[in-house]
């Protein structure tokens, strides 16, 4: 268990600093971040408020695909942001594109292994990374490919409403599906299995409480 919270919070703080990361390069924003920027023009909103319906609506999608939600979804979507920020206050901005795209190469990669950090702990993944398994579990489609048809989906939408579109945006949406299917299966950690409740009411004769060892017990002969 301990094993499991500790690289969840790392996963949840890397997630969030590999935005911060890309954001500083500078060199085109996540097609969900498109999509965000696109249905605000249409409507008005906020940017923020709009990518907290967006998140929520995705939710409403997990439901035909039966994928449940955990504690962990709720902490994605609460603490993302301020490690978002942390990275925005200590990785600064350049001008120079010769180092503006290995940042974005770093921050990519680094979300992606982040990815699999926080999935792999099995509290519960974010809204946009639990479409993404959910598709996968259900329809048996490699990650990969689940994770760059949603975003190449996304992304579509998101420009087709107005929103900005960059190098980086097409990169990240064809890279971060196989950089997660590596990252997966070298984080997933194993789940403990709940012991079975005893069935009392099947119960031997001479015990009715169900109180004694159901095992094998020694005889002393």
């Amino acid at each position: 268990m301990l094993r499991r919270s500790v690289q969840f919070a790392l996963g949840i703080f890397l997630y969030g600093f590999a935005i911060g990361m890309m954001l500083q390069a500078a060199v085109g924003v996540s097609p969900w971040d498109v999509l965000s920027q696109g249905v605000a023009l249409k409507t008005g909103l906020p940017f923020g408020v709009v990518t907290n319906i967006i998140g929520a609506l995705v939710l409403l999608l997990w439901i035909p695909i039966r994928q449940r939600p955990g504690w962990g979804t709720v902490l994605n979507v609460v603490f993302v942001g301020y490690s978002a920020q942390v990275a925005l206050a200590v990785v600064p901005a350049v001008d120079s594109l010769w180092i503006r795209i290995p940042l974005f190469a770093a921050g990519l990669v680094l979300l992606g292994v982040a990815t699999g950090l926080y999935i792999g702990a099995h509290f519960g993944p974010g809204p946009r990374d639990g479409l993404m398994t959910g598709i996968h579990r259900r329809t048996g489609w490699p990650v990969w490919r689940v994770r760059v048809g949603i975003e190449l989906v996304v992304l579509a939408i998101g420009w087709a409403l107005g929103g900005d579109v960059g190098v980086g945006t097409l990169a990240f949406a064809l890279l971060i599906g196989p950089v997660v299917q590596r990252a997966l299966p070298l984080f997933d950690l194993p789940v403990p299995a709940r012991a079975p409740r005893r069935r009392t009411r099947e119960a031997a004769p001479d015990d009715p409480a169900g109180t004694l060892p159901t095992g094998p017990v020694a005889t002393v002969g």
